[in-house]
């Protein structure tokens, strides 16, 4: 099982955590209490049950909860004071709170390297084997709120380094290289819209995965 939220995937099968398809290393137990809050989410997980589920039938003080909370949000780029993934309950425990995909197909071993990519917003957003929806819909796996889009637009497939854009009925069509479609094949370097967004589709790994990417529309 895979989650998706934001650039971030979690692979509870290969126990990897990806930003833009690079993996960030986390210690076993943060990677596991990470998941614990993934699969439990809205639900707010007491300390009293995350310390029983992490550490069973050991005493450990409250402050290695504490370490691995931490550890987390340093991983996530997040913040105690204004959390956009991991919020603290007060006086109770932690729960997660960001918008999350769910995917049961697995992040193929190669996605750590090179691997198709979009460019939207400035941000580079991994793609993963299979079937990539493109939306508004919070279950979006490429969450897309600007105007004009649908709430299920379209998808991306991806399949044996291959690349196909299909429209899924969308109200405002679907465009690659100022043509719509109901389905293409991608290449590297074509402009998608959808609505009022516009995306790019890139094979060719970034510079940096934490460089900023501009595309010039000009």
């Amino acid at each position: 099982m895979s989650f998706r939220f934001d650039r971030f995937v979690l692979d509870s099968d290969t126990r990897q955590l990806l930003l833009d398809g690079q993996e960030i290393h986390l210690a076993p137990k943060a990677f596991e209490l990470l998941l614990l809050l993934l699969v439990n989410r809205p639900r707010a997980l007491s300390k009293a049950e995350l310390l029983e589920r992490l550490w069973p039938s050991t005493f450990v003080e409250e402050t290695n909860l504490a370490g691995l909370v931490a550890e987390i949000r340093r991983a996530l780029g997040d913040s105690a004071t204004r959390p956009a993934y991991l919020r603290t309950v007060h006086s109770f425990g932690y729960r997660f709170v960001s918008e999350v995909a769910e995917s049961t197909v697995p992040i193929p071993s190669g996605l750590t390297g090179p691997g198709p990519y979009l460019i939207f917003e400035n941000r580079t957003i991994a793609l993963l084997e299979g079937a990539n929806i493109i939306g508004r819909a919070p279950d979006a796996a490429i969450h897309c709120d600007v105007s004009g889009v649908s709430r299920h637009h379209a998808r991306i497939v991806v399949s044996g380094g291959h690349a196909t854009l299909e429209d899924l009925g969308s109200t405002n069509g679907t465009y690659v290289r100022r043509e719509r479609i109901t389905s293409a094949g991608l290449a590297d370097g074509d402009e998608i819209h959808l609505g009022n967004a516009s995306l790019t589709f890139r094979i060719e790994p970034p510079l940096d995965s934490t460089e900023t990417v501009v595309t010039d529309h000009t």
